[in-house]
């Protein structure tokens, strides 16, 4: 039976991908969460959207239950939530914007791990990695910019230091099962502006209860 003090349940897969970040924030919000793997595909009718992953947010009043789905719409309705994303939205927009270029990163790359012609996956890599070279210019340029604490805003953990932690577990690690040798590639890009914001994430007390599933992605950019 769900205990009372449960707010909200996360459904995903038994893996990182899209939810990590928002599992995350969950952690860092310290909120009692639990999170539900649906058998797929026979619980896809029943989803909102038919995808994952999704958010519910238990009711307390006796009114229906909160539901809501799709990665970046979840990391922000609790970032905003929580206290992760300022309040002004000129401020928040700066930390959106960079998360809307992670999303474009992930989705050159599932385009590649899912196309079936050579000549285009090459082509589609080659996408990615531009692509990439660009999130992490903009990620370093705002590190530095705030200072080089490891922190892209601010002095505290925000969303924008969360969803690229998130980012980077996923390409790092969790991408590996369809590239293998995709974190020999990358590590070599990154700068260590953006080393620093992984330890620095990774050892926030914040989120010392979160295991991601993948392991420690400190230990993976240190090799």
């Amino acid at each position: 039976m769900l205990s009372s003090k449960v707010v909200y349940i996360l459904r995903y897969f038994d893996s990182t991908g899209l939810a990590e970040s928002s599992r995350i924030l969950l952690t860092a919000a310290g909120v009692e969460w639990i999170e539900e793997h649906p058998e797929w595909p026979q619980e896809k009718p029943n989803q909102p959207h038919g995808r994952m992953p999704v958010l519910i947010e238990k009711s307390t009043d006796g009114s229906p239950d909160f539901v809501i789905c799709e990665s970046s719409n979840i990391e922000r309705y609790l970032a905003r939530t929580y206290g992760f994303l300022p309040v002004d939205f000129k401020q928040a927009a700066l930390q959106e914007q960079v998360r809307d270029l992670i999303s474009d990163v992930n989705g050159l790359f599932t385009s590649y791990v899912y196309c079936q012609n050579a000549n285009d996956r090459a082509m589609l890599f080659a996408k990615f990695e531009s692509l990439l070279d660009t999130l992490i210019e903009t990620q370093t340029a705002l590190l530095k910019d705030n200072g080089s604490t490891g922190r892209m805003f601010g002095n505290s953990l925000s969303y924008a230091d969360i969803v690229a932690y998130g980012f980077y577990i996923n390409i790092l690690i969790n991408a590996a099962q369809f590239k293998p040798d995709i974190a020999n590639l990358i590590k070599p890009k990154l700068t260590p502006e953006l080393v620093k914001l992984i330890s620095t994430v990774e050892v926030d007390p914040l989120i010392e209860k979160h295991k991601s599933k993948d392991g420690s992605l400190v230990a993976v950019v240190s090799v």
